[in-house]
């Protein structure tokens, strides 16, 4: 390696330092050299060979190293750029993906604007609802408590009916009593009239009696009656045909007999009384 720069010395012996294919006049042939000198060239020509083969060795070692790594590298590269185009398809794939996936998103937005109307319109009607619910549980709550106050008020219940149901039997006992006391007024004012009617006619009777009796009065009796005595006197033969009613000796059991017997009708008035208690 040091002798690739160096020149022989016959080509610079004679020509003034000037390098081969310059010459300047006729030069004179030089002597020819020493062999020893040829000998020394010789050898170190040999050792620059065999320098130069020991690195051509070495480079075509190196060359084929080379040419292994390169062909190595140029797989390496192969299999890089097919993964390259692999990622780069998938990285198309996936980006055309995204951009799909991004449309639809783009798309499914634009229609979810009126979704997201309605969505506010819901919550407002939530809020609503919430509020209702809560006025609900309000009124739940006090459904509760007057259910309670029911319960316990219904637990009174068969004490109200057992009251009702004693009212009730008065109240049957009651009507039964107004309408035996109607029917009794009924009878009594049947009685009543009769009674009337036959007075009416008993006062006709006597007022005709008297007026016979005053015109009788007037003429003598026959013999066996005193002068001046009257029909209808203790002292005279003949009573009255109907009695006189008038009379202080006539008892209350004679008067009974002229009007008619009103015990019937008057002991009932004493049973509805007792239908009261």
């Amino acid at each position: 390696m040091a002798g690739r720069k160096r020149m022989a010395p016959d080509a610079l012996d004679g020509r003034r330092m000037y390098p081969p294919g310059v010459v300047r006049g006729p030069i004179a042939r030089p002597p020819p050299p020493h062999p020893a000198i040829l000998e020394e060239e010789i050898e170190i020509q040999r050792a620059e060979m065999r320098k130069l083969l020991d690195d051509n060795r070495r480079l075509a070692d190196d060359r084929m190293s080379l040419q292994h790594e390169l062909g190595a590298a140029r797989e390496e590269i192969h299999r890089m750029n097919l993964v390259i185009s692999d990622l780069h398809a998938e990285q198309e794939m996936s980006s055309r993906e995204l951009i799909e996936k991004g449309l639809k998103l783009e798309a499914e937005l634009r229609a979810a604007e009126p979704l997201k109307k309605e969505a506010v319109q819901l919550r407002g009607e939530v809020q609503k609802l919430e509020k209702i619910r809560q006025e609900l549980v309000g009124q739940v709550q006090n459904f509760s408590k007057d259910l309670a106050k029911l319960r316990a008020e219904n637990q009174q219940i068969p004490l109200l009916r057992a009251d009702i149901e004693g009212l009730q039997q008065e109240l049957m006992h009651a009507r039964a009593a107004v309408d035996y006391e109607k029917k009794a007024r009924i009878g009594l004012m049947e009685q009543k009239q009769a009674m009337e009617s036959n007075l009416l006619s008993i006062t006709r009777d006597v007022e005709k009696m008297r007026a016979e009796l005053a015109g009788s009065n007037a003429r003598p009796w026959a013999s066996g009656a005193p002068y001046g005595m009257k029909l209808s006197s203790p002292e005279g033969g003949y009573p009255a045909p109907y009695g006189d009613p008038y009379s202080p000796h006539m008892g209350p059991g004679d008067k009974a007999s002229l009007y008619g017997s009103g015990s019937a009708g008057w002991s009932g008035m004493d049973k509805p009384r007792g239908g009261r208690r």
